[in-house]
């Protein structure tokens, strides 16, 4: 960063004596992060504010982890933390909620694994907590820690995938998609990417579950008109306003993900997948730097929308107001919104063509 030290911020989170401490400041350097946004590119801005995201969460389970074992002893295991969502991308706003999960090594006998799982139980609801503490409110759709779904050993992680590819439903799909954004924040990343090889892997000689793949990542639409028009908020708080998250942002990330679970890429970054596509003969360049340019636009359009800190925690709607809607800023998401149509356009065309090379 150019008018912030990056590595000093990283440092002096990382020596926070608690939570509260932690949490001013985090609170103090929205400020100074939000400022940085007028002066670096938003790719560049996205990469400093996530790795400033990364310490204070890996500082959060330090601490969280410190506490739990002078109460309850040493973890029984070597564990991991997982980040998933934009956290798993390395693309959170500075209100992101939580997205994570906890894996731990594999039990030897029952009765390890017993003590495992309700060791790590205790772990998660105090790492939890403590995120929230730090302003991290919880996932609204129940992808945490604390849930044991997203809480298992190595194995029963792989279990879990393999089951859900066999049976690929709406949700279960949806939860595919989930995981393969999965990134370790915490802890041995040997365990994070086991889960992720069975994906790649059943995909890879599968792949016609990129068809499943395809239904789920389309399902949500470019908030632009048939006639270039802006599709707007109609009622409540957020009328005249654009869901920047969901008509733009979200669009954009599925697409290039499953182009990259299509290629076999394993970054989770979308900034890194589209590289990597580019590299790698799978996209053209010109196309793969217009999707760069979208996703620059979405990252700044996105960062712009208000928040609001609800019981200590920061919240966003992710939805551009009516009055941000300047002359600018619409004719910058339009163009986003015009490059994600085809974008979408193109991931259906790529995933047919794959499909009919398997026939």
């Amino acid at each position: 960063m150019e008018r912030l030290s990056l590595d000093q911020i990283c440092k002096e989170a990382a020596g926070a004596r608690d939570v509260p401490e932690l949490r001013a400041f985090r609170d103090r350097m929205h400020g100074e992060f939000q400022r940085h946004l007028l002066f670096a590119s938003p790719l560049e801005w996205n990469r400093d504010a996530n790795a400033f995201h990364d310490a204070v969460i890996r500082r959060v389970i330090e601490l969280s982890e410190q506490d739990y074992a002078a109460a309850h002893g040493a973890a029984p295991l070597p564990y991991a933390f997982l980040l998933f969502g934009s956290g798993g991308r390395g693309e959170q706003t500075l209100w992101s909620d939580q997205d994570n999960g906890l894996i731990y090594a594999d039990p030897a006998t029952p009765d390890e694994e017993a003590a495992a799982e309700g060791y790590f139980k205790g772990l998660a609801e105090k790492i939890s907590l403590s995120l929230e503490l730090a302003g991290y409110p919880p996932c609204s759709g129940n992808v945490i820690c604390t849930n044991a779904k997203w809480r298992k050993s190595v194995t029963a992680y792989r279990q879990t995938i393999a089951g859900w590819l066999q049976e690929p439903d709406w949700e279960n799909v949806r939860y595919l998609l989930i995981a393969a954004d999965l990134r370790t924040v915490y802890g041995d990343p040997a365990f994070g990417e086991a889960v992720a090889e069975e994906f790649h892997a059943y995909v890879a000689a599968h792949p016609s579950m990129l068809e499943h793949l395809l239904h789920n990542t389309l399902h949500h639409k470019v908030s632009l008109g048939l006639f270039g028009q802006l599709i707007k908020e109609r009622y409540g708080e957020d009328a005249g306003g654009v869901d920047v998250k969901y008509g733009a942002y979200i669009p954009i990330v599925n697409g290039i993900r499953l182009l990259a679970i299509e290629a076999g890429i394993r970054s989770t970054s979308t900034e890194e997948r589209t590289l990597a596509l580019i590299r790698g003969g799978h996209v053209e360049e010109e196309i793969g730097h217009d999707w760069l340019e979208a996703l620059n636009l979405a990252f700044k359009l996105r960062s712009m929308t208000p928040y609001q800190i609800i019981d200590g925690r920061y919240n966003s709607r992710g939805k551009l107001t009516a009055e941000q809607l300047t002359k600018e800023r619409i004719s910058e998401l339009k163009l986003c919104l015009r490059i994600g149509i085809e974008l979408q356009k193109y991931v259906k065309r790529s995933v047919h063509h794959e499909l009919e090379k398997g026939q």
